[in-house]
């Protein structure tokens, strides 16, 4: 939050939407002196008892006094806060500073006396929590330290906020009054519940929108055909659960229903609560619509009608007043411009998308913000679904839309603890805050598979939120440092989305590989070793391999210790001993359920049939040929391929055999791909189980560092250091940077050298010259003054005058290899630290390596592992291995500086050359600037419009 030079200038800042415990949502703003009505009206629907909570004492009624007290404030000593919803307060909350005494009083003061009040229509939905966290962040804002609150012993509710929110407390008790005092710096036990109220209110929010008792479709069509009435059929047809209602303003008044379902003129009209609205009405009707929806209670809306932010300026507005408007009434929002939501769970069986078949149920969820993309993972995933891996499919589809609401980051809060989810597929076009998502994913993929394509696309239209400045591939390494799996296309989306869901994560990278073809085994064995797997010799069975061959040849490789995973090919094979495809199936399933506890993948060339049979005796999808119920509307498929029949409820009772299916793959590359992204998944797993710590070092001089850092900035808002206070800055934490000593002319190089000792190197230091030995503007090793001279004549002949050089003279390091290291913060993913080799290796091959700061020791050490150049460290072809773990050690020294300090923005140091023993820092900058606002430390808050 900013503070308000003006401290009686309404702070517009402070609005934000949360989302309450239930799934609803609120609005928190300041209160004003306009809402004195408003108070009024909020106070007489409080009950006696909760009056009495609030003053100690029967309080039946505001007094004039009170009302202009508790709607008059400076916004600096005396706040208050309300909660919202429909325009009208649903809780108030307030502080007034106060001083050592106990007595109202103004800045310096760091204390200051809380009180709340919830009416007790909303008591139980985490208002005051929200509200506390608000209050919180405002009163830190002013320069406020600890609350203090007065609480009867009665009130055990309110008690219960305080002790939850996880600040550092004090409780005593005296007069008969409990007294809470509380500091208001965050801990991590009140960010650790902050992210836990966060995680359970936006997951029930999604499940709102997912498992809904009763739907209505506004904006059906009187006849077949147009966006409501498909909808509508699709619900209907795919045998939702609950309630379905069709709603369309021109039905005449004598027509009660449309194919079977009831019918209305309006919302208001239907007799029962509606908990999930689609609308598909045009975009100019929309607002009507959404009205009469709060206005009923329904719980959350699904905006299929386009004419928003995709359609400009003017959409843009158009989608901002949708959210602000649905909002109002505690509702969230999926789209405008959605594809709709599936959910085929059998206790719901909801259908209310544009697919015009309910997707095979199944444990994989799957997001995507784009309906044209939507529609590929589904008509991928219905064809491998039936074809490779039976039953498997979809838990729950959410398309988005233009996400003005919903996002995937509350997807992944609600997969994150869904009993029916095993696999998470996203396609994201953008990550609108990256800080969030690599939190919630990291704390998801420690639980199930994340997998996702990140396209290249902005921020979502409509959205203000913070760009990233980062570059794609840099995001991209952060989300697989947080475990997310990094695809780059949809079909590798639902190859590794397949395997994750019906096979155990393997414990190594080593696999063996047998079938019936010598040449694609060999294919399977350079594919391994491409992705960085370790395979094992190929065993070929011979194209007259029969079924028991197989059956026992996977048995015995699935109990061999040297392997970790099995790649089975298989080719067509001809002659009257040849295993058929439900044979050969059967044989690899009863082998792979004999033996569990490895990953079994089919590589299978043109065998068609043997996709299908090996899940034949798993799939619950009806038989080819087999005829539709009675009564059953049939339709053309024009979105999903038609090749595959739409799944059937399991009958009740039965359990599908799920451990039997095994995933087939049409190319040996294919399968080993996404059998190397499950190896890496699975050592991230096993290493986010230990991360490590972030050490203390006893010579880190972290006060010193800060008055330095204050100092410097007292001169300007943002510079960049001169070699002095650089040296200076970085020496507080323990790092030194050889000396470079400015030669303006050949006898200043020669003083130079003088105090630094011979042999010393002579160096270009221009912007167009630095770190570029490439260019020649770098000599090096010369041992006397004579060849410093011939040096220093050479570099101002071959490039200019020394004040366009910048010539600086330096005494020579221990030799070794090159390397960058850089720290930066970035206002949307944070502090990031990066390493990699100097010269063409970073700059030209982009081979670096990123982490989120603050890194731990374990961390330090896979991010000097992880650039491609890294062997030229390690003793590359004989080459003397270089001092890692000094270099190791820099590396946390520069990240605690970045995360102790987050004035200084940028670091670099470059080059670091990293000799066998030791390392010496030959140059480095630093950046100071106002750091840029944590939102991520603040009150929880939905997006901004």
């Amino acid at each position: 939050m900013q503070t308000s030079p003006d401290r009686h200038e309404y702070p517009a800042h402070w609005e934000a939407d949360v989302v309450l415990r239930d799934g609803g949502t609120a609005r928190i703003r300041p209160i004003t002196v306009d809402d004195a009505e408003r108070l009024v009206s909020f106070y007489e629907q409080v009950s006696d008892e909760s009056k009495y909570y609030r003053f100690f004492a029967p309080y039946p009624r505001l007094s004039a006094k009170d009302v202009h007290r508790f709607t008059h404030h400076d916004f600096v000593d005396r706040v208050g806060l309300a909660a919202t919803i429909g325009g009208e307060f649903i809780a108030t909350v307030r502080y007034d500073r106060i001083g050592a005494d106990g007595m109202p009083a103004s800045s310096p003061a760091d204390e200051a006396e809380v009180a709340f009040l919830v009416q007790d229509a909303h008591q139980g939905r985490g208002v005051a929590s929200a509200l506390l966290e608000h209050i919180g962040a405002v009163a830190r804002e002013r320069g406020i330290r600890r609350f203090a609150a007065e609480v009867l012993p009665a009130n055990t509710k309110m008690i219960k906020v305080f002790m939850d929110a996880g600040y550092t407390q004090k409780r005593s008790f005296e007069d008969g009054v409990v007294r809470l005092e509380f500091d208001l710096e965050p801990t991590d036990r009140s960010l650790a519940v902050q992210y836990a109220r966060e995680q359970r209110a936006e997951a029930r929010s999604v499940q709102r929108l997912l498992v809904p008792g009763s739907v209505a479709v506004v904006g059906t069509g009187r006849t077949p055909g147009g966006v409501g009435r498909s909808i509508l059929d699709n619900i209907r047809d795919a045998g939702f659960t609950g309630q379905l209602y069709a709603v369309n303003k021109a039905l005449p008044e004598d027509v009660k229903e449309l194919d079977s379902v009831p019918a209305y003129r309006s919302v208001r009209d239907i007799d029962g609560p509606v908990d999930l609205a689609v609308v598909a009405v045009p975009a100019e009707h929309v607002p009507d619509a959404v009205t009469e929806c709060g206005e009923h209670g329904v719980q959350g809306i699904v905006v299929v009608s386009a004419g928003y932010a995709e359609s400009g300026p003017d959409g843009r507005e158009r989608q901002r007043e949708l959210v602000r408007h649905a909002r109002t009434y505690g509702m969230r929002i999926i789209g405008p411009n959605a594809f709709g939501i599936v959910n085929t769970s059998p206790g719901v069986r909801l259908n209310a998308s544009l697919a015009p078949e309910m997707p095979r149920p199944g444990r994989i969820g799957l997001f995507a913000q784009s309906g044209a993309i939507g529609i590929a993972l589904l008509s991928r995933l219905q064809r491998r679904g039936g074809g490779v891996t039976g039953v498997t499919g979809v838990s729950t589809f959410v398309s988005s839309g233009n996400r003005a609401d919903v996002s995937g980051n509350d997807l992944i809060q609600y997969w994150y603890d869904d009993p029916d989810t095993d696999v998470v597929l996203m396609y994201l076009e953008s990550i609108g805050n990256p800080r969030k998502f690599t939190r919630l994913a990291r704390r998801t993929a420690a639980a199930k598979p994340l997998v996702v394509v990140q396209g290249a696309g902005s921020a979502p239209q409509g959205h203000a939120v913070r760009a990233t400045r980062l570059p794609h591939t840099t995001v991209s390494a952060l989300l697989r440092q947080a475990g997310v799996i990094r695809v780059d296309t949809i079909t590798e989306l639902v190859d590794a989305g397949l395997l994750l869901a019906r096979q155990p994560l393997p414990t190594g990278p080593r696999v063996a590989i047998l079938g019936n073809s010598e040449s694609l085994g060999l294919l399977t064995y350079d594919a391994c070793l491409s992705e960085g797997l370790r395979p094992l010799r190929p065993l070929d069975l011979t194209t007259g391999a029969s079924a028991e061959d197989f059956h026992a040849a996977l048995l015995r490789a699935l109990g061999d210790d040297s392997c970790d995973a099995v790649v089975v090919t298989a080719i067509p094979a001809i002659g009257e001993m040849s295993p058929g495809d439900a044979e050969l199936a059967e044989a690899l399933r009863s082998a792979a359920e004999a033996v569990p506890g490895k990953p079994v993948l089919v590589v299978h060339v043109e065998l068609g049939g043997l996709a299908e049979a090996l899940s034949a005796a798993a799939s619950t999808a009806p038989q080819a040929g087999s005829s539709p119920p009675a009564g059953a509307r049939l339709r053309p498929s024009q979105m999903l391929p038609p090749t595959t029949p739409a799944a059937q409820p399991a009958p009740a009772g039965s359990v599908p055999s799920e451990s039997r299916l095994i995933p087939a793959f049409p190319a040996a590359e294919r399968a080993v791909r996404a059998l190397a992204e499950a190896v890496k998944y699975a050592q991230w797993r096993r290493d986010s189980a230990d991360p490590g710590k972030v050490p203390e070092y006893e010579d880190i001089d972290e006060k010193g560092a800060a008055q330095l850092i204050d100092g410097m900035l007292a001169r300007g808002q943002g510079l960049t250091l001169g070699t002095e206070e650089t040296c200076e800055l970085l020496g507080r934490y323990g790092i030194a940077v050889r000396r470079a000593v400015p030669a303006f002319t050949a006898d200043d190089a020669a003083r130079a050298a003088e105090t630094l000792d011979y042999p010393v190197a002579l160096k270009a230091t221009a912007p167009h010259l630095r770190h570029r030995a490439d260019l020649g503007g770098v000599r090096l090793d010369l041992a006397d003054e004579e060849q410093l001279r011939r040096a220093y004549a050479e570099l101002t002949e071959l490039f200019g005058n020394p004040e366009e050089l910048r010539p600086v003279v330096q005494g020579m390091a221990p030799r070794g290899v090159d390397t960058v290291v850089r720290a930066v913060i970035d206002p949307a993913a944070g502090a990031v630290l990066s390493f990699g080799l100097a010269g063409a290796a970073s700059q030209l091959l982009g081979d670096m390596a990123h982490r989120l700061i603050p890194v731990t020791d374990r961390e330090s050490t896979s991010l000097v592992r992880s650039i491609r150049t890294a062997p030229l460290l390690f003793g590359w072809r004989g080459s003397t291995p270089v001092d890692t773990p000094a270099l190791e050690e820099l590396l946390l020294r520069v990240s605690r500086l970045v995360d102790d300090h987050p004035e200084v923005v940028a670091v670099t140091l470059e080059p670091v050359v990293v000799a066998p023993r030791g390392l010496s820092v030959l140059g480095a900058s630093v950046r100071l600037a106002p750091p840029p606002a944590r939102d991520d430390l603040g009150p929880r808050t939905l997006p901004v419009y």
